[in-house]
């Protein structure tokens, strides 16, 4: 499920450039208590990995650029996605109730709730990426120490890596143990491009653009709810369907 949230201020809406933690903060302080403790803290597991099992956009509006900051002016609007029922109602409800929002410095309030529950019905889908896609794996340099490789929508691992991704959220919910012989393949439609991010000054990158996506449904739809790729509750992986 997908919800289009649209807030507004009485003064500009200014956030830092690389703002994705302030979103990420606002999400969780605006949930039930008990549900935002257990998915920050604990979160749905597969194969000892740990899954929020939510995402969200950018800010879908234009910012103009001023020194180290965005002004969005008096208007924004971003998409929260997940497959959670309970997360979903709650930052709904909370959206409503609340009078007084804080987004980081900014005081602003819910102007407008849009609901999408999209149900992917075929083994292929398009869509356009809503916040960047994030595939890595962390490999051990020949001194013994870690590091991180960022792949392309370009290289065979890209699609391994989202199909892992896939396969282990849509067991940590359904506390299953899915197996796929066949992957997802992420197929761009014209140039993709290669997004830099800072989450909490640690460098993060993904690509954007617009993809045919094919594979198994529930996996598709896992994607759509839950996000595809890595660090999805950091605000990565969000798209929406074209």
């Amino acid at each position: 499920m997908q919800i289009k949230i649209g807030f507004s201020s009485e003064r500009d809406i200014t956030l830092p450039i690389h703002y994705n933690n302030i979103i990420q903060a606002f999400i969780y302080n605006n949930i039930d208590d008990k549900l935002a403790e257990f998915l920050h803290n604990r979160g749905y597991i597969s194969n000892s990995r740990s899954f929020k099992l939510f995402t969200f956009s950018r800010i879908l509006n234009r910012g103009k650029k001023e020194s180290n900051k965005f002004n969005f002016g008096k208007r924004i609007d971003f998409i929260v996605s997940s497959p959670l029922d309970d997360f979903s109602k709650s930052i709904a409800n909370f959206m409503l109730q609340r009078n007084d929002l804080y987004l980081g410095q900014n005081n602003i309030k819910t102007e407008q709730i849009q609901i999408f529950n999209s149900v992917i019905d075929k083994d292929e889908i398009t869509v356009d990426t809503l916040s960047s896609i994030v595939a890595y794996s962390t490999l051990l340099k020949s001194d013994g120490s870690k590091y991180t490789c960022y792949f392309t929508p370009r290289e065979t691992d890209f699609n391994r890596i989202i199909t892992e991704n896939l396969v282990k959220k849509y067991n940590a919910l359904n506390n299953t143990s899915l197996s796929l012989d066949s992957s997802i393949e992420l197929i761009p439609i014209g140039q993709s491009r290669q997004n830099i991010i800072y989450y909490k000054n640690i460098i993060i990158k993904g690509a954007s653009g617009k993809f045919l996506i094919k594979g198994d449904r529930r996996l598709l739809q896992m994607g759509l709810d839950a996000g595809f790729g890595s660090k999805n509750s950091q605000g990565f992986g969000c798209v929406k369907i074209i």
